[in-house]
């Protein structure tokens, strides 16, 4: 067999595979056996050489990353394509979403984005009352798990208090599933403290919600708004993310003589190759793949082809700040000290200024968006994004202040999660306190786990530790139980099951107000 046919015999023979995931790899196997889109050699050498990374979005970009569909307008003026008629009540607008997202594209083959579900169901509630809801409801979210079983999958509620938001929260606290990773869109000027504390009670027992500070994150973003997706990645609604590529940071300080070589000779290489990558990925979609002139959603105006931005992404900033520490003889170590901290800090303002300098043809406003990118599953020797590298975490109040100055800059989405030890749940109001407090400070994201329960975040999605620990001898029907699995046997120290639960208390958050 040839090379390309023993991967497939591979795929098709895997005994912890369902015939869907085996489809969906079979496909991803048939795209990388295209030629890739093309570079020039540089490029292609640090993309070799995984300095920059693709994110193995494949070798020939057919569909946009992350698509963020109008689903309001998709409720209101019904879809030709589809053959459905404009939603009257809450049963058709159910259904029609239902529908709708067996068609919308990503890179993981489902939907990455569902919508800011309680504003897009509340002009449907009629004259329903909370238990028919609520009925409605459950079933909605336990046919997203168990038809779309992807972590992948992102829910937006908030920032008004309203029932629809409660009863997600409710539900999604009775049934712990892994999918749909879930946003609570925060806004002190609109959310009230009861409301936001619920979403505390629920990451107490379920990781989830996130929790996305809406008066940082709507400022780089126009009328139409935001929705957060995947991860926690920040992309226009009517757009989304045409691609993501990701520079190593550790690999171009182990390419540095010394700070002032990384800043002023390797990074800025590197970020123009960077740049380059995504011009070649982003001409392919555009120009070749046909799917801005084909696609329905584009045709029924739920999508623009103007409102998709490039993701700038960067990752393993703890490592590149501690080897060009040890380059430059410093003691100093990323999180812990505070030169160190001004080092990464310099570095998130220059790769800033760089992406800002930067037209592009193929771009939301002309720009690529910096992300802080969370990692993914393979990855080794390095920590996701700008985190504190797992095991060397402060305490909750020092890591966040440690880290918000740089959430500013990272419009497309930058996250940290504070592993929180399960004492927590016996004093909700200190994590609520410190969720605020981070948010007045800069934070434009929040994110925590708790210790001992069995739902987890690993990078940003959503994992169960029972279904990792049987996922060897039995598969799991949940896509992304396979990238958990992988992460945990990091035998490197960067594990998320290395990350250190941590105390939060009350002389914590009354010393640091």
């Amino acid at each position: 067999m040839t090379e390309f046919q023993s991967s497939c015999y591979n795929i098709v023979t895997d005994p912890n595979l369902s015939p869907k995931q085996k489809s969906h790899l079979l496909a991803l196997a048939a795209e990388n056996n295209l030629p890739y889109v093309t570079l020039d050699s540089e490029t292609e050498k640090a993309l070799n050489e995984r300095v920059i990374c693709d994110m193995y979005e494949g070798h020939a970009p057919y569909k946009p990353r992350y698509v963020l569909p109008d689903y309001a307008k998709f409720l209101k003026q019904g879809s030709q394509w589809l053959e459905l008629a404009p939603a009257k009540t809450f049963d058709d607008a159910i259904n029609m979403l239902t529908i709708a997202y067996h068609h919308v594209p990503s890179v993981t083959g489902m939907p990455v984005y569902l919508g800011c579900l309680d504003q897009l169901l509340l002009p449907y509630i009629g004259n329903l009352n909370e238990d028919e809801l609520y009925d409605r409801l459950k079933h909605f979210w336990i046919m997203l798990d168990r038809n779309l079983p992807d972590a992948f999958m992102h829910a937006n509620i908030g920032p008004t208090d309203n029932i629809i938001c409660r009863l997600l929260l409710r539900i999604d606290k009775e049934l712990k599933q892994v999918a749909p990773n879930l946003t609570f869109i925060y806004d002190e000027q609109i959310t009230p403290e009861a409301l936001l504390s619920i979403a505390i009670g629920n990451i107490c027992e379920t990781a989830k919600p996130h929790i996305a500070n809406n008066n940082m994150i709507k400022k780089d973003f126009d009328e139409k708004g935001y929705g957060v997706v995947s991860c926690y990645n920040s992309l226009p609604v009517a757009g989304g993310g045409s691609t993501l590529a990701r520079i190593n940071l550790k690999e171009v300080a182990l390419r540095s003589k010394h700070i002032d070589d990384f800043l002023q000779n390797t990074l800025p290489y590197y970020c123009e190759l960077q740049l380059n990558l995504i011009k070649a990925r982003s001409e392919f979609l555009y120009e070749k793949s046909n799917f801005f002139s084909s696609s329905f959603l584009v045709k029924e105006g739920l999508i623009d082809a103007n409102r998709f931005a490039p993701m700038f992404g960067i990752y393993a900033m703890a490592e590149a700040v501690n080897i060009l520490q040890e380059k430059s003889s410093l003691a100093g170590r990323y999180g812990q000290d505070e030169d160190a901290n001004e080092l990464a800090l310099t570095i998130t303002k220059q790769l800033a200024e760089f992406v800002d300098s930067n037209t592009l043809k193929y771009a939301w406003k002309g720009k690529a968006m910096l992300h802080a990118q969370s990692g993914i599953s393979s990855d080794r020797g390095t920590t996701p994004g700008l985190r504190i590298p797992y095991g060397h975490e402060p305490d909750p109040v020092n890591h966040i202040m440690a880290l918000f100055k740089h959430h500013h800059y990272y419009n497309s989405g930058i996250s940290d999660i504070l592993t929180v030890d399960e004492t927590i749940k016996n004093n909700q109001s200190a994590l609520l306190q410190i969720c605020k407090a981070a948010f007045q400070i800069g934070f434009r994201e929040f994110t925590a786990n708790i210790s001992g329960n069995d739902l987890v975040r690993v990078t940003g999605y959503m994992v169960r530790l029972s279904d990792i620990a049987k996922y060897k001898q039995e598969g799991s029907r949940i896509n992304t139980t396979f990238l958990g699995s992988e992460a945990a046997d990091d035998t490197e120290g960067n594990s998320y099951l290395c990350r250190t639960p941590r105390v939060i208390s009350h002389e914590q958050i009354m010393g640091n107000r």
